[in-house]
């Protein structure tokens, strides 16, 4: 796996397909593979670029706090050093909240933005969603199985669970396969999450913006949308039947169908 050298930290990262960048940008506790099924779509027509954020995956692991804020600076970095000027940025969740600071803070480098399960602000029963989390890492001292015991169902509707066991088992094996987030990292990275406010950043988003949502996502759900969509000037929203925080698992084909249409619209 190639490496970068950027704001200080090794990154690593997977570089697949041809065309104009995309760079995917991981949600809480996942390293660049968990974009597996929208790359083998994406990379079709773009250059996508999968990060490791710090503190997941191979990526350097230091040991001081940090901010949503300086996750995009880590991204705008490793644009920087693999010589990107613009690229189309897209991330889910904790992704999007980076994907919020890079596009308000550097403008120029961003094409397109996708926003996918993502908030402007974490607000008071997302801050409890998280500390739960926090609380059933420490308690389970391994990061990989909090994921997939407690973070799973928020991710996931019960009615996959009911029609597709296989599926989820299979969802389970693969993060328990991917190198795990220790606890200690996983608290600073879910602290990010805890402080994320992106909220009088937005207005300064100049980039042709997708915003979506899982109609069943409590977690991040729609009640974020109206103020997103209002802030970001040039947005559009689209919420995802059938499924909750993770539509690129549970509705993968409709979910790559409409984010590469916004993507390929806003190419060129």
């Amino acid at each position: 796996m190639p490496k970068v050298k950027a704001n200080n930290l090794t990154i690593n990262y997977e570089q697949q397909g041809s065309g104009e960048p995309l760079i995917l940008i991981p949600f809480l506790t996942a390293d660049h593979a968990c974009y597996a099924f929208q790359v083998a779509e994406y990379s079709k027509h773009f250059t996508c670029i999968s990060l490791d954020l710090r503190g997941t995956g191979e990526s350097d692991n230091p040991d001081s706090a940090y901010t949503t804020e300086i996750l995009a600076d880590d991204v705008a970095s490793v644009m920087h050093a693999l010589g990107i000027s613009k690229a189309h940025i897209s991330g889910l969740s904790l992704g999007g909240a980076v994907g919020m600071w890079l596009a308000a803070k550097y403008p120029q480098t961003v094409k397109s933005l996708s926003l996918h399960s993502s908030c402007p602000k974490t607000d008071a029963y997302l801050r409890l969603v998280i500390a739960n989390f926090q609380i059933m890492a420490k308690a389970m001292g391994n990061v990989s199985e909090m994921v997939v015991q407690a973070l799973f169902p928020w991710c996931l509707t019960p009615e996959l669970y009911a029609a597709k066991p296989d599926y989820i088992k299979t969802l389970a094996d693969f993060v328990r396969s991917r190198p795990q987030q220790s606890v200690a990292s996983f608290m600073l990275q879910s602290n990010a999450v805890l402080n994320h406010d992106a909220e009088t950043q937005l207005p300064r988003i100049t980039a042709p913006t997708q915003i979506t949502f899982g109609r069943h996502d409590a977690a991040t759900s729609t009640r974020f949308a109206d103020g997103m969509k209002k802030a970001i000037r040039n947005s559009e929203v689209l919420i995802l039947e059938g499924c909750s925080h993770a539509p690129i698992y549970e509705k993968t084909e409709e979910f790559n169908s409409h984010t590469l249409q916004f993507l390929m619209r806003n190419a060129g």
